[in-house]
């Protein structure tokens, strides 16, 4: 049968009309005003894309349509030397790929919810926080932070009023050279504040690299509760992980080199660290200026029921910090740790602390103050492997050595299992190594 020219023509005019979409997934601009323009009547789905270049904003660029894409042409080709964004009551937004130069900043209020943060460079010097933290569910990942010597913080994870941010998740991050050199404010991150300690913010701070952390004693400061802080790479830093406020977070899986991690506060978990330092503090039980921190104190607080298990610690001990406090550790829990010294006592505890001690094992320097039913002084036969790590090796008297039950330490630094009975130390011997220490082609803008 012949169809007729009107059917025909009717049938062509509707495959074109559905062929054509109804708005552009891609819209390329040349400027901060084309930007704007293209912002103020985007869709959600739509990736917006600045060109290449230097910008300079007078007023912040506002972004108040959910769901969309705001991306440089190149990442790390366009670059913002005054400025930046502000996001509005907006959810599913994504910031990729510029460079935050000058003065130009950016911060995501609270309700700016679910935003994502990745691939963005934050250079040199800003006046209070690089990036600034406040809603819930923000993914902030594969960014770059790099040469400050202001004081200030790379990232700050806060929140409105007294509430803190909920459910941030911080991952293949570079922290590179903040070299303040003032006595405190000059941390990597700082996830919550002291006057926030007792809020939940359910974090993930995991597979970052921090170099040259050196702008505070507290490469990655902690004051909040319930928080994760696992798997990242800390080298040649003055900066520790400090659990510095707050209760009942993990630190695990973490590769330590001339760093440490010191902790204050309650039911924290310390587990499957690998620490190789010349230092005298790897793990640092601090002292507390009081028992309990109210909700607004700002004083140390004393560690009660805090485990260290199952960690690796090279050239160096466990100490108690030096914070003059007069409320030692209470109720810790010192256990299955491969300590390999160079001379001395490896643990130091003052008088006053009640930690108990089961599984160790220690050489290359003495117990310490440690009583020896806590302890065997025994080579533990550690290697280095291919990616420059001390590993356990054949034979060493730490496999199947562990004591005691801790059931929540199911797996070792290479997130392998740990079965039977779980060997002493962060590596439950296995000929299949898989760990290294993160370097910068594997966290950053630029990374995988």
């Amino acid at each position: 049968m012949i169809r007729s020219l009107a059917a025909v023509g009717a049938a062509a005019l509707l495959s074109s009309f559905v062929a054509v979409p109804a708005h552009a997934a891609v819209v390329s601009v040349s400027s901060v005003a084309s930007l704007q323009a293209a912002l103020d009547t985007a869709r959600a789905g739509q990736r917006i894309v600045l060109a290449r270049g230097l910008h300079a904003a007078d007023q912040p660029i506002k972004i108040t349509k959910s769901g969309v894409t705001v991306a440089a042409q190149n990442v790390g080709g366009t670059v913002f030397t005054r400025g930046g964004f502000e996001l509005g009551a907006v959810r599913d937004v994504t910031i990729e790929g510029f460079v935050f130069d000058g003065t130009s900043t950016l911060s995501v209020p609270p309700e700016a919810q679910a935003t994502r943060i990745t691939r963005n460079t934050y250079n040199g010097n800003k006046d209070g926080a690089s990036l600034s933290v406040s809603a819930d569910d923000v993914q902030i990942d594969h960014n770059t932070f790099q040469n400050r010597n202001n004081e200030g913080v790379y990232l700050q994870i806060t929140g409105p009023g007294s509430e803190i941010a909920k459910r941030s998740w911080i991952h293949h991050n570079y922290f590179y050279n903040h070299q303040f050199t003032g006595a405190n404010g000059g941390e990597s991150i700082r996830l919550g504040y002291s006057h926030k300690q007792s809020k939940s913010a359910n974090a993930i701070v995991e597979h970052n690299l921090f170099e040259k952390a050196d702008g505070d004693a507290e490469a990655i400061s902690i004051k909040s509760s319930d928080n994760v802080v696992r798997f990242n790479t800390i080298r040649n830093s003055k900066g520790y992980i400090v659990l510095r406020h707050g209760h009942r977070t993990t630190v695990e899986g973490n590769l330590l080199f001339n760093s440490g991690i010191r902790f204050h506060g309650n039911d924290h978990k310390v587990i499957n660290n690998y620490v190789e330092s010349t230092k005298d503090r790897a793990i640092v039980f601090g002292s507390g200026k009081e028992a309990d921190s109210g909700p607004d104190s700002k004083l140390h607080d004393r560690p009660d029921r805090v485990t260290v298990a199952y960690n690796t610690l090279i050239g160096t001990g466990a100490v108690v910090d030096s914070d003059g406090g007069d409320f030692k550790p209470k109720d810790c829990v010192l256990a299955n740790n491969v300590i390999r010294g160079s001379s001395g006592g490896v643990v130091s505890m003052h008088s006053g602390s009640t930690v108990k001690y089961e599984g160790n094992v220690i050489w290359g320097g003495t117990g310490g103050n440690m009583p020896s039913s806590g302890y065997k002084s025994v080579d533990p036969k550690l290697v280095k492997d291919a990616n420059g790590l001390f590993r356990l090796s054949s034979g060493s008297p730490a496999i199947d050595a562990s004591v005691g039950t801790y059931s929540y330490v199911t797996r070792d630094f290479d997130l392998q299992a740990r079965s039977g009975k779980p060997d002493v130390g962060a590596d439950e011997y296995n000929s299949a190594a898989v760990r290294k220490p993160l370097t910068k082609a594997d966290v950053g803008v630029s990374a995988p």
